[in-house]
This record gives structure tokens, sequence and C-alpha cells, in this order.
């Protein structure tokens, strides 16, 4: 029985969700893919418009990694945010997020550059990372090929969400490339099993199974948990970071460690803006059937515009 206080909307995604399996084994997981393929080729025959979408290679540290860079209207050059796609790292694409990745580029005026990085379990921790930090340095060092003005920004949501702030707090610990703003909505970051929103919102979405499961997926060892560079929450210091907008969902299993991620950033002196979108559910911002998920998109992407302009302006 789904929660009072959940929106209307958001029940009855939920309600849609619900039909599809979710078996958590090697060969359900191909089967898992197959079908969000499916129903990704059918979600996206009707998407919002950009300036133009560019399709590309990039060079990675273990083969290519494909990027789609999404422009909006106009000559440009323009900000750039580098977008990284949720899914537990096991699943999700570019084209699972193109209808947000188009809507945040038309909303913030910037350039989005979605990654498809290596997933789970195939290639485990630390691929994800290595592809999320590899294309980041590529957009800073080539800023022709993006139509890129200079100023870069990370997002991602959920397991993307850990990548853009793994990847802000690895540009700050080795010196660049220098990353003027994150955006992180509803990341897995400090997940913790005793957390109030684990306990209560657990099978919403995201069940204690699934949290497991994508766990044992992306890690190998449990030696690979406690590194800041898995979960941002275990660093010692986060004060040379990007300022960041957090965003939380308010019937999420994951909203209780982003909502200690944001207090973390604050604490150790990142400029941080935390929303909690009370009434909503994981994965919110991907679903098109949800007006509340536009607001988001819009709220994120005049933060970017914001923050992007002003570090021109410096």
């Amino acid at each position: 029985m789904p929660p009072d206080g959940l929106d209307p909307q958001a029940r009855a995604a939920l309600e849609r969700l619900r039909r599809y399996p979710r078996r958590r084994t090697r060969r359900g997981l191909t089967l898992l893919r197959l079908l969000a393929r499916a129903r990704t080729w059918v979600e996206n025959r009707s998407l919002p418009s950009v300036g133009a979408t560019v399709d590309r290679s990039i060079p990675g540290p273990d083969g290519s990694i494909d990027v789609r860079l999404y422009r909006p209207d106009g000559a440009g050059p323009f900000p750039t945010v580098v977008f990284f796609h949720g899914g537990g790292f096991v699943m999700g694409s570019i084209a699972t997020h193109e209808w947000l990745c188009r809507h945040l580029a038309r909303e913030s005026g910037c350039a989005v550059l979605s990654v498809d990085y290596r997933l789970a379990p195939e290639h485990p921790f630390p691929a994800a990372v290595e592809d999320a930090y590899a294309a980041v340095e590529w957009a800073a060092s080539h800023p022709d090929a993006i139509a890129g003005d200079g100023h870069l920004a990370v997002a991602g949501d959920s397991a993307g969400g850990t990548l853009a702030a793994v990847a802000a707090l690895m540009a700050a610990e080795r010196d660049g490339p220098e990353i003027d703003y994150q955006v992180l909505l509803y990341p897995g970051i400090g997940l913790d099993e005793n957390h109030e929103s684990v306990r209560e919102h657990g099978g919403l979405v995201l069940s204690a199974a699934d949290l497991t499961w994508f766990r044992e997926c992306y890690f190998q060892h449990e030696i690979h948990e406690r590194n800041p560079y898995a979960d941002p929450s275990k660093a010692g210091d986060l004060s040379g970071v990007a300022p960041a907008t957090v965003l939380t969902a308010g019937f999420d299993p994951l909203r209780d460690g982003g909502k200690a991620y944001a207090e973390q950033l604050v604490r150790d002196g990142v400029a941080t803006r935390y929303v909690n979108y009370e009434g909503m559910i994981h994965g919110f911002v991907t679903f098109r059937e949800i007006d509340r998920a536009r607001d988001a998109i819009a709220d994120v992407a005049a933060d970017l515009a914001e923050a992007l302009s002003e570090s021109d302006a410096q």
C-alpha cells in the first residue's frame, strides 16, 4: 500500500514500475536491460528539441567511451555540463536519460555531454569512476569539440550523482580540471541501512534487496566500499570541491544519505543548496509523466546557469 503523502502522479508511476520484472541475477539483468532498451525506444520517439545533438567516442582508460552532446539553441560557445546517468551502476544508458538531458540543455542554456560509462557486474568498481573522470578531463581539454566556453560542471542522478560527486572530489584532489559546479540528483552516497528513509521507504522503487544487489555487482571487495572514490562521504575533507546543489526525494530510501552529504559539504565550507522534493520517489526526475520532474529540472538548471555565469564574471 503506497504511503500517505505520496504525490498522485508519483503513485501512478510507481504502479507502472511494479509491472516490470525484478530479477537479481546475471540472466535477469540481461532481460532487464533488453526491456529497458525497448521501453526507451518507444518513449524516445517524442523528445524535446535542442539546437543540435552530436554522437562521438572519446578516449577512455580501457578503450573508447561513447558520449552524446546536447547543444542548446544558439551559436555558442556554451558552458558544459558533463552528465552521468543513474541505474545502480548496472543499468542505464545515454538513451534512458535523453529526455532529462535535453530538458537540462534547454533550461540551463548549457551544452550537456552525456557519458556512456562502463557498467557492472561486467566492469566493477572502479571502471565507472575511471570513465567518468576521463570524460571530465576530455571535456575540459577539448572545449572546441563541444562548443564549450571553458566553464564546466558535473551532474548526475542516483548512481550518476555519485559519479558526479566523485569526479568533483577527484578534480579537487588532483588539482584539476577545474569544476565550477556540481548537481547531485538523489545520489547514492552515504547509504546506511539504519537510515529512517531506508527503513520507511525501502520497496518504493528501490528495495533493500535491490540496494544489496547493486552493491554486490559494483564492488568486488568490501574494502572498495570504504574508498572515497566509491563513496565521497568517506572523504576526510571536502573543502576543495565545487559548489553544489543536492536534490533528494521525500519517499526515496537514498534521501537521508543525500541530505547527510549536503550537510557534510556545508560543514567543510562548500557552498551548497539542498532541496528535498516532498511527495516524490526515487528517479522521479526522469519520469516524464510527473509534472514535478520538469520543475526539478528547471530548478537545478537555474542553479547551473547562475553559477556558470558567475564564474564567467569572476
